[in-house]
Order: structure tokens, then C-alpha cells, then sequence
């Protein structure tokens, strides 16, 4: 996948639901070719997260909420910041999700807010027709409020869109955490 000039303002846009740029870390638009194992396979592809470290974790994966945001007036968008934890409570996905919920069923709804399911899970177990699309990689340089929760490494990330029924429906930022990657930041 090629790195989007657009990337970095989407993840931005993002972070800034719950802190700030500078908070958060630095954040860098990147190319496949760039990221490596297992990160890259972890990220560079059009699926849900959920199944990616399903699989690659070797069973379910647990959710746990950070923080969450309701819609406004001005982001009609119910939004939360979250983390994806292993078998053994290891957490290994940090993300942010802003998800329109008058875009899924009233019932898919009612499960996203229950806040106990990953959302990848509640989509694909509800059969809804979604695609995960727009998937730009990230470098992530964590700042005290990402390395709080995943750490002080350099890890790696993406942005993504999810569309259900043929309509943008959510946006993401996930970041890979718990893969050590003990290289010098790219330049």
C-alpha cells in the first residue's frame, strides 16, 4: 500500500477525541516495504483487526474501554478509545474508533455500546456487509498518553475506513502493541 499524504490528518483527527497530537506520540504515514514482521502483517491488509490478532494471538481476543465519547451536536459519531487484549490479558492492540450507529441496525447498535465485544467481532457476528477500506500504514512514536497504555516503543499502525451496506460507517486508528520492533525510528 502506498502512504496517503492524508494519513497523518485522519489518525490526528482521531487522537484528538481524546487527547492531543503531542500527547500522543508522532505519527507517520509509511509504506508496506517499511513496516516490518509481524507488524506488517498484522496491519497491511483490507480485514478487521479483530481476526488479524485473533489469528495471530491463537484464540479470542478480549475488549477493554479506555474512555468513550458520545455523539454531538457537531459529530454525530459515538467514539472510544480502546484496547484489544490477549488470552492472558497481554494487551496487543491500542485503537480509536468514531462509528456512526445510525449506520448499523438498532440492535448491532445496543452491542457497540454494551462496550464487552471487539467491534470487528459484533460486525462479523451480526453478518453485517462491511468492507474495510482506505488503509493507510502508520510509524507510531509513543508520547506519554500512547505509552501509558502500549509502551514507550516505536510500534506501527493504520488508519482505516469501515463501510457497512455501502456507506462509511466507522473510522479507525489501531496500533499494533506488545510486538517488540527494536529498530531506530525511520527517517
Amino acid at each position: 500500500m502506498i502512504p496517503s499524504p492524508d494519513a497523518t490528518a485522519r489518525a490526528a483527527g482521531l487522537v484528538e477525541l481524546f487527547s492531543t497530537p503531542e500527547a500522543f506520540g508522532t505519527i507517520r504515514a509509511v509504506e508496506a516495504s517499511e513496516v516490518p514482521e509481524p507488524h506488517r502483517g498484522l496491519l497491511d491488509h483490507p480485514s478487521h483487526m479483530t481476526v488479524a490478532m485473533e489469528r495471530f494471538h491463537g484464540g479470542p481476543v478480549a475488549l477493554e474501554v479506555v474512555a468513550t465519547r458520545p455523539p454531538s451536536e457537531t459529530d454525530r459519531g459515538y467514539a472510544r478509545e480502546i484496547l484489544l487484549l490477549d488470552q492472558r490479558g497481554r494487551r496487543i492492540q491500542y485503537g480509536i474508533v468514531r462509528i456512526d450507529l445510525d449506520m448499523v441496525p438498532p440492535a448491532v447498535a445496543e452491542r457497540i455500546r454494551a462496550a464487552d465485544t471487539p467491534l470487528g467481532r459484533v460486525l462479523i457476528d451480526a453478518g453485517c456487509l462491511c468492507d474495510v477500506q482506505q488503509v493507510r500504514l502508520l510509524e507510531v512514536l509513543p508520547g506519554p498518553h500512547l505509552a501509558a497504555v502500549v509502551g514507550p516503543d516505536r510500534t506501527f499502525g493504520r488508519v482505516a475506513t469501515i463501510v457497512v451496506g455501502g456507506r462509511p460507517a466507522v473510522d479507525l486508528l489501531e496500533v499494533v502493541a506488545g510486538c517488540d520492533v527494536s529498530l531506530a525510528p525511520l527517517s
